[in-house]
């Protein structure tokens, strides 16, 4: 958004403010008849406050949504479960996000390829729903989670604009993850919620999506590719640089205890990104690389894991489920090319499309085939190709970031250049968890779109004012 000295009540809307006085009178009133109870007064009071700051500071607002509606922080501390924070957060982001759009218009809404790519997919998965297998699945989860989604997507994009609210996301983002990561290894140490003896969740009481070690992972990955490259990006201060060292930290040990081979893969992703601009030397670079593999591989104990581990001859039965499922996925979308079996329906289709039928239904596990089976063929080619402009653009923009302009002498603030390193590496970790880890229809990749195009918005508009 951009920086304005107009107050947020114009002169000519002033004479507004006796009617609405009157209209909170009336409210409390009502409300006093149906539930006497003290605290109304003080709620209707803090009311005004509370819509004066909303529409004060929608940036803050919008990340805090989708802080909460990413990493479950209310289901990671189970004594915010029943405060109701996701709601209320969605009620004051719609409500500002409709102040500022269409009443004040003081967001800029522009359009570019990542975008438009994404608003095709999403009009597809949408399509997918009418010829859904299990209707009222597909319709389920797009109310509560993919149109959400749809939503936020771009308007994030619009609502970052400023290296401040940039710094925010980085800040927001990073603590976010932490707070996870610290739960997560607080978890482990405790022996709380492990599943097959070793492998660590989170609010698996609740029925979190925290609960299942692969998501667990893949939410820890979000962040951990946003704070190693706030640790190693120089020019920033120490603290924000301290913070970043926490973070990596505290996630990837976090991660490691998740034992999610999807997860570390995408670490290798991370890592490999951050030190290949670094590492002078590509052949000490690639040995480096295949040594750390393997330590760490072994460090995550992976050999130790009831499924998909050392005891399990040939190929594991977490492996062998993974194929199974994925020739299903490959059956439902020869048998729905064009819409496949709808979104969330994978899950409730394997028992017609597997060969191997084990009494129970099994998930992808694969971003690609899940995409695959539940938007068809032509999901999948809307899906490649958003992914393919979202990493091209996220490489163009470190790029432009990380060269000086010679004429002009300017230089792009190193919170820029962490949070586009930080976007190139969570795309590419992206594209290799998610082999392993089913993510096509959550929210990492989303965020990672919107995040990307406002950053290069922002190059673009400055490389226009300083003729780079």
């Amino acid at each position: 958004m951009r920086q304005t000295t107009q107050p947020i009540i114009s002169l000519k809307d002033k004479t507004l403010i006796p009617w609405g006085v009157v209209l909170l009178c009336v409210l409390i009133g009502t409300v006093w008849y149906f539930v006497p109870h003290p605290l109304v007064v003080i709620v209707f009071g803090l009311l005004p406050i509370a819509i004066l700051f909303t529409l004060r500071f929608p940036v803050p607002i919008g990340l805090m949504f989708i802080v909460f509606s990413f990493f479950r922080i209310h289901e990671a501390l189970p004594m915010l479960y029943t405060l109701r924070i996701p709601l209320m957060l969605s009620l004051a982001t719609i409500s500002t996000l409709s102040w500022h759009l269409f009443i004040s218009q003081k967001i800029r809404i522009y359009y570019r390829p990542e975008m438009i790519a994404f608003l095709v997919f999403f009009i597809l998965v949408f399509i997918g729903i009418v010829f859904a297998g299990n209707r009222p699945e597909a319709i389920s989860y797009f109310k509560s989670t993919f149109i959400k989604i749809g939503i936020m997507t771009p308007v994030l994009a619009w609502l970052l604009c400023e290296v401040s609210h940039f710094k925010l996301t980085l800040i927001m983002v990073t603590c976010g993850g932490l707070i996870v990561g610290f739960v997560t290894m607080f978890n482990k140490l405790s022996g709380i919620g492990l599943v097959e003896e070793t492998r660590v969740t989170v609010g698996r009481e609740l029925g979190s999506v925290l609960g299942d070690p692969n998501d667990l992972a893949l939410v820890l990955l979000f962040p951990f590719s946003f704070a190693i490259s706030v640790l190693m990006t120089k020019g920033l201060s120490f603290k924000f640089r301290l913070l970043g060292f926490i973070a990596t930290s505290t996630l990837f040990s976090a991660i490691m205890a998740t034992q999610s081979r999807g997860g570390l893969l995408g670490i290798l992703a991370v890592v490999g990104i951050v030190a290949f601009r670094r590492v002078k030397s590509k052949t000490l670079f690639f040995v480096a690389g295949g040594i750390a593999t393997l330590l760490l591989f072994v460090m995550a104990g992976i050999s130790g894991r009831k499924s998909g581990g050392a005891a399990e001859e040939g190929l594991d039965e977490s492996a062998m489920g993974r194929l199974h499922a994925w020739e299903a996925a490959f059956g439902m979308a020869v048998d729905n090319p064009i819409t496949g079996v709808g979104i969330n329906n994978f899950y409730f289709n394997y028992y017609f499309y597997s060969k191997y039928w084990d009494g129970l239904n099994h998930a992808v596990h694969s971003t690609w085939f899940g995409v695959l089976a539940e938007t068809g063929f032509v999901g999948l080619i809307a899906f490649l190709t958003m992914v393919i402009i979202t990493f091209k653009t996220a490489r163009n923009t470190l790029h432009k970031v990380t060269t000086v302009n010679h004429q002009s002498g300017y230089q792009f603030s190193p919170v820029i250049r962490a949070i586009s390193e930080g976007n190139l590496a969570g795309v590419a970790a992206f594209c290799v968890s998610g082999t392993f880890l089913t993510q096509g229809f959550t929210w990492p990749l989303y965020i990672l779109i919107a995040l990307t195009a406002a950053v290069a918005q922002f190059v673009e508009n400055k490389g226009r004012e300083y003729g780079q």
